[in-house]
């Protein structure tokens, strides 16, 4: 039972569980969070290691237990494990922990990610990761999703790197960038093939494409040299509605009307939140 304590007054996801990607800090622990203090359970995983390519501090055991500690807090119970989203048996061993634990999961949210920049090796790690890795959450889920009969909902985190280009100059398109907007144009086609294929069992699938978030894959010693070294990208990553970052919670407010029963038509879209840089 979940507590009558709980932060929220609203409760849209009581009884349901949540198997979420990329767990341990930025985005995904906000998602977790949020879902649970509605009344979620949440399973969720995250490499807690660091991939060569990328040259900033990546999750740690220690941001995992964070989160796992947030999850209680919020009135939600979670099961917490390390995995990396690449290895497609070690996905799969944590949703089945999470059926065991819980006997079910509702809702899909494949949202690890990462940001590795210049070597050959970034790009493929990109894609890997972004890509490859969001078939992995994605397909360890939706066999339950359909033996259980009782519909469900997947939202995929693309970016606005998968609604238009971000590389205004042949300087700016490094491997692990273009890995990054391949990975994240990549996964809307995916998006738009389960919206379609499994429509007929009432499971939903949509990705959600923010603008920069206020997260450590972006604030980082590593980025802020990028943009020091090349100041012209920084109008390729301008908000018109003048915020500069957004922050975790602000994904996870359309999450979770994505995840709720108010959102139970809407399906194979992509849902900009951006501030309007997909307008300039």
């Amino acid at each position: 039972m979940h507590s009558s304590s709980k932060g929220s007054s609203m409760n849209r996801f009581e009884g349901k569980v949540a198997f979420i990607s990329g767990g341990a800090r930025g985005q995904g622990r906000s998602h977790a969070v949020r879902l649970a203090s509605e009344g979620a359970d949440i399973v969720t995983f995250d490499i807690c290691a660091q991939v060569d390519s990328v040259l900033y501090p990546m999750s740690t055991s220690e941001d995992l237990a964070e989160t796992e500690r947030l999850v209680k807090s919020a009135g939600g119970r979670i099961i917490a494990r390390e995995a990396d989203v690449r290895d497609r048996s070690a996905v799969a061993k944590v949703f089945s922990e999470g059926i065991a634990e819980f006997g079910h999961v509702d809702i899909v949210i494949a949202n690890a990610g990462i940001m590795p920049l210049d070597s050959p090796q970034a790009f493929y790690d990109a894609v890997d990761v972004m890509l490859t890795g969001v078939w992995h959450t994605v397909e360890a889920a939706v066999p339950h999703l359909i033996e259980r009969g009782k519909g469900g909902t997947i939202v995929i985190t693309s970016s606005t790197a998968g609604l238009k280009a971000l590389t205004p100059t042949r300087d700016h398109a490094m491997p692990g960038g273009l890995g990054y907007h391949a990975a994240k144009h990549g996964v809307i086609g995916l998006m738009r093939c389960y919206a379609q294929s499994l429509a007929e069992h009432r499971i939903r699938c949509v990705t959600v494409n923010p603008t920069g978030v206020n997260t450590p894959m972006v604030v980082n010693s590593v980025f802020e040299e990028l943009v020091a070294q090349h100041p012209e990208i920084v109008g390729s990553y301008t908000n018109p509605m003048g915020v500069e970052l957004i922050e975790p919670s602000d994904v996870s407010d359309a999450i979770a009307f994505l995840c709720s029963d108010e959102a139970k038509w809407i399906t194979g879209i992509s849902v900009p939140v951006d501030a309007g840089i997909c307008n300039k």
